[in-house]
């Protein structure tokens, strides 16, 4: 059975649901978890002949992403070592979360990804795309999603 299960989490309900169901499967497998969370990289955008001013600076948007990251880490912690569950966190930053999702579970020794799917079907499936299909079209590690 599994040993090590990755659990992306990106701070939405849908992903907050699924690392509460992530630590369930992982307290009857006995397995332990590691949350994910991929920190976004700073925008940097230009128009015309000029750059969109942006008055955050990169090291203030690092700060921010950073601290975004912990706390939804934390909250996932917490509920992990209150059902007793091993349990370990990390991030990176990256603005294509389904490579640093399978970055990561390659990177921790996990052997199952745990992830929720929003669901989307036809046209907006298609036009935007969704992290979980790409990580199940990408990852050689299995891939158990949850809706």
């Amino acid at each position: 059975m599994f040993k090590h299960i990755l659990v992306p989490t990106d701070g939405s309900q849908l992903s907050s649901d699924t690392a509460k169901r992530a630590i369930a499967f992982a307290k009857e497998t006995r397995a332990k978890v590691t949350f994910f969370f991929a920190k976004p990289d700073y925008p940097v955008a230009f128009y015309g002949e000029g750059a969109l001013i942006d008055p955050t600076t990169p090291d203030k948007f690092a700060e921010m992403a950073g601290q975004q990251a912990k706390e939804i880490l934390a909250a996932h912690e917490a509920a992990a070592r209150a059902d007793g569950v091993e349990y370990g966190s990390t991030s990176a930053v990256s603005d294509i979360p389904y490579e640093a999702i399978i970055a990561a579970a390659e990177e921790s020794g996990a052997d199952l990804i745990f992830m929720a799917s929003h669901g989307r079907r036809g046209i907006s499936g298609l036009l935007l795309g969704s992290e979980t299909q790409k990580v199940l079209t990408h990852s050689k590690i299995p891939v158990l999603v949850y809706r």
